[in-house]
């Protein structure tokens, strides 16, 4: 029950909704024993009718319209309770969808780097599911049949000692035997949990990567990988489900053990006269009303164990530590001329190497800046470092010389546009996928932004234009079509900072000339960044980085570099030779 005491601490806010929740059912359970405590005495004036004459008719239809009133409010108060029971699980659904959202969103890049998408979605879908069929069965069933039991025993105690003796002998009986018959079967669910989640998210990969799948024929493969894990969750809950039933069997059989005793006890003290055949009725309607939570109690500690299960995996994604605070509100903060500082820097990732190594660089406003180099230069690193996805391991950064922490993610991220060479979008419509970053822009500006990246002539063909939705990652795009989104993004959000991964990859000849020709626009007044992979895009930057091994080998003008010895020099050799042989090989070159 720990993690489901953390679930009602965390749920602070729904506790005054919780105890008059709490309260109706205290009150329904009352109700629901004064019927047969009036069917005692409805009994008591029958027998006494029976045999001496001494009943009382207008008493008898007293007893029955207090009996029917009291069902009735018994089932008004059980209905009002039920339904504030499944608002209350509502409202906590919403509260803990909202709180471990609002985390994720909080999250390291460096989690969603080594977690996969799927698997994060499925532990909420699983921890709320659990914990909101626990908070339902409990409001609807488990503590008002619980608060019963107690009231009936206190009962049955009134009556006849040796019944409610042996009928509180049953709770512990059942409790043991369930609570081993839920932990064996907790403990195959978080086996079951585990193959689940690899098996989600496997498929959320293969459905996004769909193309991928195909293209290498690989259905059967990636099928038979999925029926594999199916197999072995089903052989895991055939184990799980014998060891429920024999459980199962031990409880019933003491319970029947049980009973045998309370109906000797019962009908021997009504044979010699002990009891009155009203308080024979009363015991035996207490004795069936106490088995109702018993027969439900390996269910009940079934969904305790399932919420604790499904609560740890909430709570371990709860428990890891939040670096990032996104403000409720976003207040405009953006500067006019930036001038960012990297002071030997250096980064890790988890289990690595150093990526970068005590890297000092200036940035300044209205210069361009390519970052050239090997894969795993450290590049993207770096760019990740300046939009603050990252924290160095070493050093410090500083936006107009204050520091990263002093301005926290969102001021800097105000600050910076990014295209990606990954398709970085929604599956909604064209204009929302525009105006991402600036979501009051109107339809004249998302236009000239479109026309800008070369974008329009496109987008105003598709059936809705602006409205028309792209599919998943923008699957109803060509490549180059998404790319242009993407611009169109960065250059309707008009930050003083714009970062490009090779922003014109993706297009053919003519659609490059003219997105460069906006881009060139654009980059004016700027502090641009370029991960540059073809050196044809970079010819006119103002400053090219060479990274190598985590570290600044060169910097300098194009022209200063190509005639030097160095990697720069070797890469953009390596492009002209192949371009060289491309011309050959069409004999355009003698």
């Amino acid at each position: 029950m720990k993690n489901i005491g953390r679930i009602l601490r965390l749920a602070r806010p729904l506790h005054p909704l919780m105890w008059l929740l709490a309260a109706l059912i205290l009150i329904g359970s009352i109700f629901a024993l004064v019927t047969p405590l009036l069917s005692k005495s409805i009994v008591d004036q029958i027998t006494a009718q029976l045999g001496a004459g001494t009943g009382s008719l207008s008493a008898l239809y007293g007893l029955i319209a207090l009996a029917f009133l009291f069902s009735l409010l018994e089932v008004l108060t059980t209905s009002i309770s039920n339904r504030l029971g499944d608002h209350f699980s509502g409202r906590l659904r919403k509260f803990l969808t909202e709180v471990y959202y609002e985390h994720v969103l909080s999250l390291p890049q460096s989690y969603f780097d080594s977690e996969l998408s799927g698997k994060i979605v499925n532990q909420l879908n699983r921890g709320n599911l659990t914990i909101e069929n626990f908070i339902k069965m409990s409001t609807n069933f488990m503590l008002p049949t619980l608060i019963q039991s107690i009231f009936t025993i206190a009962v049955l105690a009134y009556y006849s000692i040796p019944v409610s003796l042996l009928v509180a002998a049953l709770f512990p009986i059942y409790l043991v035997i369930s609570y081993y018959s839920a932990k064996r079967w907790g403990t195959y669910e978080v086996k079951k949990n585990a193959i689940e989640d690899s098996l989600r998210g496997r498929m959320q990969e293969v459905i996004t990567n769909i193309k991928l799948v195909k293209s290498f024929i690989a259905e059967r493969r990636e099928w038979d990988d999925a029926s594999d894990k199916l197999e072995k969750s089903n052989q895991i809950y055939a184990k799980q489900s014998t060891e429920y039933h024999l459980f199962d069997f031990g409880r019933n059989f003491s319970l029947i053990i049980i009973l045998v005793g309370v109906n000797l006890v019962v009908f021997r003290n009504a044979f010699m006269g002990v009891l009155t055949l009203g308080e024979m009725v009363l015991i035996l309607q207490l004795v069936n009303q106490a088995r109702r939570p018993l027969f439900a109690m390996s269910f009940i500690l079934s969904q305790i164990q399932k919420a604790e299960a499904g609560s740890k995996e909430y709570f371990e994604v709860l428990d890891i530590q939040a670096t990032e605070h996104w403000p409720a509100r976003l207040t405009r903060y953006r500067v006019k001329h930036p001038q960012i500082t990297l002071d030997n820097i250096s980064f890790e990732y988890k289990d690595s190497d150093l990526v970068l190594k005590d890297l000092s660089l200036t940035l300044k406003n209205g210069q361009t800046y390519a970052l050239v180099g090997h894969s795993g230069a450290g590049k993207t690193t770096l760019v990740n470092l300046i939009m603050k996805l990252y924290e160095p391991t070493a050093g410090q950064i500083t936006l107009n010389h204050q520091t990263y922490a002093d301005l926290g993610h969102a001021k800097v991220r105000q600050q910076i546009s990014f295209v990606l060479q990954d398709n970085e979008l929604f599956s909604t419509t064209i204009r929302n996928n525009v105006t991402y970053g600036a979501p009051k822009a109107t339809d004249k500006q998302i236009i000239t932004a479109l026309k800008q990246a070369n974008a329009w002539e496109f987008v105003q063909k598709l059936p809705k234009d602006l409205d028309s939705k792209i599919g998943e990652r923008g699957v109803r795009l060509s490549g180059g079509q998404k790319q242009r989104i993407q611009i169109a993004r960065a250059i309707l959000a008009d930050t003083p900072i714009l970062i490009l991964d090779e922003a014109t990859s993706s297009l053919d000849a003519k659609s490059e000339h003219e997105v460069q020709t906006a881009l060139d626009k654009l980059m004016q007044n700027r502090l641009t960044i370029i991960i540059a992979h073809r050196f044809s895009t970079i010819q006119n930057v103002d400053n090219i980085i060479v990274l190598d091994g985590g570290q600044i080998a060169a910097s300098g003008s194009p022209s200063d570099l190509a005639k030097q010895d160095g990697i720069y020099r070797d890469l953009m050799k390596y492009q002209l030779e192949g371009n060289q042989k491309l011309l050959e090989s069409y004999g355009l070159v003698g």
